[in-house]
Formats: C-alpha cells, structure tokens, sequence
C-alpha cells in the first residue's frame, strides 16, 4: 500500500516531525488513508481527530463521516485531514495551536502541560 510506505518511509528514513495527508478519510472504497495510518501508528492521539469532527459538525452533518486518525509513529506526529482546500484549513486551524506543544512532548520536553 503507498499510502502506508510513504508513511514509514517519512517517519522512519526521514525522521520527520509531522506527517499531515490529505484526503481519503470519507467512507467511500477509495478512502484508505485513516486504514493505512492506523496500521503504523504506535499510538493514536484521539483528541486531536475528535476536535476537528466536532468543529467540522458545527459547518456540515457530513463531518459525522469523517474517519481521520492523528498518531505518533516514534517521534513523528502523523495527521489526517480531509481533501478538500476548505476542509483542511478549518480542520487545521482548530488543531494547529496544539501542535508544536505536541512535537516538543514527543521529542521529550519534561515540562509540565498546564502551563502556559
């Protein structure tokens, strides 16, 4: 499967810190991508993929469809958002104030979460 040896390939060769797909989160038979990320992610970041069909309902009843899954694979955040231009930046900007605080816990940062 391409979807998922890109994956590996980024996350592992590359040491990438984020991985972000577009696309291929719906339920038609084409639509993989969450599939392929479930099988190499080591840990699944539920809350993040939560937040984003939440947000997402709140513009369309569509979003109840979405299959998107955000994980770690090592050290590298991998996430999942729709295909289309307009769901990726309202999927975007509802987790993009998390994530460099999930990169700095990933790589290690002992500080406490709480603070701000």
């Amino acid at each position: 499967m391409l979807i998922k040896d890109k994956l590996i390939e980024y996350a592992d060769e590359l040491g990438l810190d984020i991985i972000i797909t577009t696309g291929g989160t719906g339920v038609s038979p084409r639509d993989v991508t969450p599939d392929a990320t479930l099988e190499v992610i080591d840990k699944e970041i539920p809350g993040m993929a939560e937040v984003m069909r939440f947000e997402s309902l709140k513009k369309t009843p569509r979003a109840m469809i979405s299959r998107a899954v955000v994980g770690l694979r090592g050290r590298t955040l991998i996430i999942n958002l729709p295909g289309s231009p307009k769901g990726v930046r309202e999927n975007l900007s509802v987790i993009l104030p998390a994530i460099s605080h999930a990169v700095e816990k990933i790589k290690g940062d002992p500080s406490e979460c709480a603070q701000e």
